[in-house]
């Protein structure tokens, strides 16, 4: 059998608050973002979760996506950024360096092609990736929890962007001796790191300012 799914990425101001999503049908859907991202980011994102998603079927997938940057990336131009350690024929980084080195992971011992499809004229799959994708990405810019989807299995395939917790000090680098009082601190993560942060967060059971704060205590 063949899988057939659309995944699609979505950027408020691109960069800005983003969103991806990967959709089958309504019983099988997952979708996802960040605080700020790029629509290439969440179009990236959406395959990979895919292929994740789909890891433990034995089935062929079909990709449908609307953008060609995704499929030349996959289809034409990994191999050598492989060869070149990841760098682009002018010698430099390429971009988006950790999604894709993801992907390639997950794409190794599949069976997949990838179709294009023009975004935005109704093609049903498509749009219902689309509209998943904006939705996360839209409730990133309001903070408030994205609406995850089923996954494939009936488990969501993702979080809820993460609560905004008021600071509670606890002893670690950021105290003062004396007096005793809590700074704020303020971390811009790209999100990259932010996706680093939410999953060494959640393998050691903490949210990811805990975590941080964690990171603090152990470089004191």
């Amino acid at each position: 059998m063949t899988i057939t799914a659309a995944a699609d990425g979505s950027a408020l101001g691109n960069p800005g608050p983003a969103g991806w999503s990967w959709y089958i049908d309504d019983e099988h859907w997952a979708a996802g973002g960040w605080p700020r991202g790029t629509n290439n980011m969440g179009e990236l994102k959406a395959v990979l979760e895919l292929f994740r998603a789909t890891a433990g079927t034995d089935d062929d997938l079909l990709v449908l996506c609307d953008s060609q940057y995704v499929i030349n990336s996959v289809t034409q131009w990994m191999p050598g950024w492989k060869r070149k350690g990841w760098r682009k024929a002018d010698g430099k980084p390429v971009l988006n360096v950790e999604l894709l080195q993801d992907l390639d992971e997950a794409l190794a011992g599949r069976r997949y092609r990838f179709q294009w499809v023009k975004g935005h004229v109704g093609h049903e799959l498509n749009e219902a990736a689309d509209e998943r994708a904006r939705a996360a990405a839209t409730a990133h810019q309001r903070g408030a929890a994205v609406p995850a989807g089923p996954g494939f299995g009936g488990t969501p395939a993702a979080t809820p962007a993460p609560e905004r917790r008021p600071f509670a000090p606890t002893a670690s680098l950021f105290d003062l001796d004396p007096p005793a009082r809590a700074h704020r601190v303020t971390v811009e993560l790209n999100p990259e790191e932010w996706e680093r942060l939410q999953r060494r967060a959640q393998r050691e059971g903490r949210s990811p300012e805990e975590q941080l704060r964690a990171l603090a205590t152990d470089a004191s």
